[in-house]
């Protein structure tokens, strides 16, 4: 791979973006009428569309095509991907965009420099579009003189500002904008947008895999996209199975989740807390495990009160068949109060893994009160 895949697989339409139809059908409207804001915040999760959301909009506005009103057929071929202005905003080079990234650029002289820039007028005789990336980030006197401008903007300009953390923007920056909520992408949505990459790739990979990486992203296509480029450059692209992304991963198989609940549930805190040393041993993530674990006790919680498994994978569906099963056969006692005690139990015990004198020991002390005689 010569490039990056999420940087790679990029939308380049509306049409092409995953999971953020809301937003998509906002902009679009205003696109339509040509009644577009000048200044917008997006926020949400990482690796959810954000910037790639606001250089979409910034293609848009400066597409050649553009000329509003539209009509909903012309609407759909904006941006055009082909004009000179939508070509070089693709490729990086666009006069017309201006990109900061507020975490290293956080201080009041380059919101001067912004707002110096900002006063000049468009190369492409439009709009000059500046994102501000993790605007959050920015001092208070930055944000003061971010103020100013947003106050009373030149008719050229358009800001965008992006965060992950819109309760840390300033309540007098968030009163200037047109605010927009980007949400978490579905694990669906993940292994759809996966497949088609991997088909355009020519990568053959299990489904299972597919399936793994995209719940290992928790919403994040960006993360899920560099997982498979990290595990196409680990196990070539000849065959890639679920076990390649488990070890890519650091994902621990499901059969050591069912051990481990089977003997707490038995109540034998031996052999329960010598599978957590063993993981330890091996130099897995306790915390990224306990995760999974508590994801993996859902699973069998809303399987036992729901008549329709909620997970869409079949590999793990199945394997969880065939655990409930074998569960009936021993008599285990992992009943769905039992669950709800063991996931609130292991919840407070991944938050307290980071301060922790001994990286195993809140894992063990969950162990001991679900194993203890009630």
């Amino acid at each position: 791979m010569s490039q990056v895949l999420y940087r790679k697989y990029r939308p380049k339409t509306f049409s092409e973006v995953e999971g953020q139809e809301h937003v998509v059908r906002t902009l679009q409207g205003a696109l339509l009428s040509g009644r577009v804001g000048h200044a917008y915040l997006f926020c949400g999760p990482r690796g959810t569309g954000k910037t790639t959301m606001a250089r979409l909009l910034a293609k848009a506005v400066n597409c050649s095509d553009y000329r509003p009103p539209l009509t909903s057929d012309q609407l759909q071929k904006i941006p055009c991907n082909s004009c000179h202005s939508c070509v070089e905003i693709n490729e990086g080079r666009s006069l017309d965009l201006i990109e900061i990234d507020a975490a290293s650029n956080r201080g009041i002289d380059e919101i001067r420099n912004l707002k110096d820039s900002a006063t000049v007028a468009a190369p492409s005789g439009k709009y000059k579009v500046f994102i501000v990336d993790e605007c959050h980030m920015l001092t208070k006197e930055a944000n003061n003189a971010l103020l100013k401008i947003l106050e009373e903007p030149p008719s050229h300009v358009i800001f965008i500002l992006a965060t992950t953390e819109p309760h840390k923007v300033f309540e007098t920056i968030l009163s200037r904008v047109q605010r927009f909520d980007f949400k978490k992408i579905s694990v669906e949505q993940i292994v759809e947008k996966l497949k088609r990459v991997s088909q355009a790739e020519k990568i053959n990979i299990e489904e299972p895999a597919l399936w793994a990486l995209a719940t290992a992203a928790s919403g994040s296509l960006r993360d899920a996209e560099s997982a498979l480029g990290k595990l196409i450059a680990y196990a070539g692209a000849e065959k890639i199975t679920a076990k390649d992304a488990a070890e890519i991963l650091g994902v621990v198989p499901l059969e050591i989740h069912e051990k481990l609940i089977n003997f707490i549930a038995q109540k034998n805190p031996q052999e329960a807390i010598a599978q957590v040393s063993h993981l330890f041993e091996s130099g897995v993530d306790l915390e990224y495990f306990t995760k999974q674990f508590v994801r993996y006790l859902r699973t069998l919680l809303i399987n036992h009160i729901n008549s329709s498994p909620v997970l869409p994978n079949p590999a793990l569906l199945t394997n969880l068949s065939a655990q409930s099963s074998r569960n009936e056969k021993m008599g285990n006692p992992a009943t769905p109060e039992f669950l709800v005690r063991a996931i609130n139990l292991f919840v407070k015990a991944g938050t307290e893994l980071k301060s922790s004198p001994v990286p195993q020991l809140p894992l063990e002390l969950a162990i001991l009160e679900l194993t203890r005689d009630s």
